[in-house]
């Protein structure tokens, strides 16, 4: 359930940030601006000048962090997915820096996305810093700094903007879970496959190849 909105003149306190987001590491939280009172603009000034990429959920800054094996498994997830869509000429596919306007406001930028050219008028890429729609498929790839309260809310949110499809991959557990609904996931262990579904019909990725570089589970 997401909370509800924040009066805007209102400050925001630790008990919002817990509400919304658990006991999320403090210093994912951007304090520049203040929490409440950030903006889409300043999500895309801090990405040009600084390099960091932060989502924007109530006028908060929410760092998007990444360990070395979360950004390998993206990569590689990005790469077959791009050239099973590339075949077959259905849209393109977005690395870890493709913010989405999932509503005014709200600002997710998942992992690895895929966007069907049916979702773009003239099946142009947009010249935009961020697209103003939301995906057929986004990818999460879970960090030890993501809290279960966020990566719930998050799932509703892309719901809720029209995604089809949503993969989150746990790199530490070996698993992944592929929701076609907040509340309809089908988990998946290493000798399982993701698959496409109705978004990308005979897409198949072996979890046991795709985690197969990794160190072995302790």
């Amino acid at each position: 359930m997401v909370a509800p909105a924040i009066p805007a003149d209102m400050e925001w306190t630790v008990a919002d940030l817990l509400d919304r987001f658990g006991p999320i590491v403090c210093r994912r939280i951007r304090h520049d601006p203040p929490p409440g009172t950030a903006t889409e603009q300043d999500v895309v000034d801090i990405h040009n000048h600084e390099g960091l990429l932060f989502e924007l959920v109530d006028g908060v800054l929410v760092e998007k962090t990444m360990g070395i094996q979360e950004s390998y498994l993206a990569v590689v997830i990005a790469s077959l997915i791009r050239e099973f869509v590339e075949r077959g000429d259905l849209g393109i596919v977005l690395g870890a820096d493709g913010m989405a306007r999932l509503a005014p406001g709200l600002v997710r930028i998942p992992d690895v996305s895929y966007v069907n050219w049916d979702r773009f008028p003239g099946r142009k890429v947009p010249a935009a810093p961020m697209l103003n729609l939301a995906p057929n498929l986004a990818v999460e790839v879970l960090s030890p700094y993501n809290t279960k309260r966020e990566m719930e809310r998050k799932l509703i949110e892309y719901f809720d903007a029209g995604v089809v499809l949503v993969w989150y991959i746990d790199p530490r557990a070996r698993t992944a879970t592929a929701y076609s609904s907040p509340n309809d996931g089908i988990h998946l262990d290493a000798s399982q496959s993701l698959e496409g579904g109705t978004v990308l019909p005979g897409l198949s990725i072996a979890l046991h190849e795709l985690f197969a570089k990794l160190e072995p589970p302790a």
